[in-house]
């Protein structure tokens, strides 16, 4: 139908036009991966621990090396996928051909509740797809849901450490800009504590190819008050640094 909206018109065939297989060749990565999106965490990790470049993938915003290093003895991968949900798919994807199979994402988000102060985990069950990207990899429905398992390891290593922490829904949306309050409070109302642009299109992809993903988050700036609060968010690296390894943590316990 002429009229029928595109982004609804799922289609379930499994095979594209170009497939990752084709674009990536599968090296011996790790099984274990984690998808990072702290870009100055990764560079300074390159320099002090001991990472391996294994792969490099370009795209036109540039390389995204893939890590290998070691802890607790067992292999493990690091990747930053890039910002917002098409991009991030699309380097998933390129993660996956290359061999990993289970996946935890770690990042900040917006709140939509100002009693959680900046730096609080969270670990969000499901994400609500106001994307673009997951529609392309499972029928349309409201929500999509990270692996359980992948969830329950996330949760298990902050008890273990004595974190604090929410398991939530998240709000993942491309429209960084049109954030508006009416949509805000519809989100909230459905459960959602936080905001983000990519848990929705990851979750789908993970269960269109048949990979395991759970994401650990940490509360930055703030939608919930009567204006927006940056918090200084980006800036606390110890943080970021701190949450990469808890991330690391938990993904090496999927499975166990």
């Amino acid at each position: 139908m002429k009229d029928k909206i595109p982004l609804l018109d799922f289609t379930p065939t499994r095979e594209a036009i170009i497939e990752p297989s084709i674009t990536t060749k599968a090296i011996d990565a790790p099984e274990h991966c984690v998808l990072c999106f702290f870009q100055e965490v990764l560079s300074r990790l390159s320099q002090q621990v001991p990472f391996k470049q294994i792969a490099r993938h370009r795209s036109e915003m540039g390389t995204h090396p893939l890590w290998e290093f070691e802890m607790n003895g067992k292999r493990i991968a690091a990747f930053h996928p890039g910002l917002g949900d098409a991009y991030a798919a699309a380097m998933f994807e390129e993660i996956i051909a290359r061999g990993c199979r289970k996946f935890i994402v770690v990042g900040s988000c917006g709140v939509l509740d100002d009693d959680l102060t900046m730096g609080h985990a969270l670990v969000p069950a499901s994400a609500i797809r106001d994307e673009g990207a997951s529609y392309h990899y499972l029928p349309p429905s409201r929500e999509v849901e990270a692996s359980p398992e992948a969830v329950t390891a996330i949760e298990q290593v902050l008890h273990r450490r004595k974190i604090p922490f929410i398991r939530t829904k998240t709000w993942t949306t491309a429209g960084l800009y049109r954030e508006t309050r009416q949509r805000m409070q519809t989100r909230k109302d459905e459960g959602c504590l936080a905001v983000e642009m990519e848990a929705a299109s990851l979750f789908a992809v993970a269960k269109f190819r048949n990979v395991t993903i759970g994401q650990l988050l940490y509360s930055g700036d703030s939608l919930a008050g009567e204006e927006w609060d940056s918090r200084g968010f980006t800036k606390d690296t110890s943080l970021r640094e701190k949450m990469f390894w808890l991330a690391a943590e938990a993904c090496l316990a999927i499975g166990d």
